[in-house]
């Protein structure tokens, strides 16, 4: 396939073990800023599986940056994906490879990509066997990648989801929608045992990714300007 086009699966011949790896901290592929302190690394933690709770604009968040300094990327059974969107959040459409409808064979689809790719995308059509989780888990291990998944997956080291979210852009029955400022969670295993909640424009009026300051919030919603935007909650 062609990269940033549907169609037949094949992996660069170019990308090898020993491709070079998007920056990060040690350990980590890097995140947008926005994202960092939702992350007990700041960054997503290389053979690793981080589950969001359903696709959107979150998912395709967290490829960006290691998107935007040269890292191959691809998504597999979100064939509603949309290039432009992702684009404007940093994504290089040249570095990712689609696969809209991987079909049963799906998890050999997963495999090579994670072979080639340092962030993999998917989106699973049913529920995955333990059996193969525990293969795509054994290959995250061996390659350093990471692999992201939007929907439940047993075991998953980060889990992260929109609790809640607010429009912009509509007046008194007029207007267009130009803006979200939405609330995201975060929590996991080990390291991001503890949950973490960050208020995040997704996306802003230009389509990318920012923090929310105590100003944008929802009616009801106060945050001491004195305190960090970032907190624990509870359970």
């Amino acid at each position: 396939m062609t990269a940033g086009q549907p169609g037949s699966f094949a992996v660069p011949g170019a990308l090898t073990p020993g491709r070079t790896e998007a920056s990060g901290a040690l350990g980590t592929v890097p995140v947008l800023p926005a994202l960092r302190e939702l992350l007990p690394r700041g960054g997503l933690t290389r053979g690793s599986v981080v589950a969001v709770a359903e696709f959107g604009l979150l998912c395709l968040a967290l490829a960006a940056a290691a998107s935007a300094e040269g890292a191959w990327c691809g998504i597999a059974g979100i064939p509603e994906a949309g290039m432009l969107a992702a684009a404007a959040l940093g994504l290089d459409a040249g570095r990712t490879l689609l696969v809209p409808e991987p079909g049963p064979s799906w998890p050999q689809v997963v495999v090579s990509l994670l072979d080639g790719c340092e962030i993999v995308l998917l989106r699973p059509p049913a529920r995955a066997p333990a059996q193969v989780r525990q293969r795509l888990e054994a290959t995250l291990r061996r390659g350093r990648g990471v692999l992201v998944v939007a929907g439940g997956w047993p075991g998953a080291q980060l889990r992260l989801r929109v609790v809640s979210q607010r429009w912009t852009g509509l007046g008194d029955g007029h207007g267009r929608l130009r803006a979200c400022c939405a609330e995201v969670a975060a929590d996991g295993c080990g390291e991001a045992a503890r949950s973490r909640t960050r208020w995040l424009w997704l996306p802003g009026e230009d389509g990318g990714v920012a923090a929310a300051g105590p100003g944008d919030l929802p009616s009801g919603i106060r945050q001491d300007p004195a305190a960090p935007a970032l907190h624990a909650v509870s359970g």
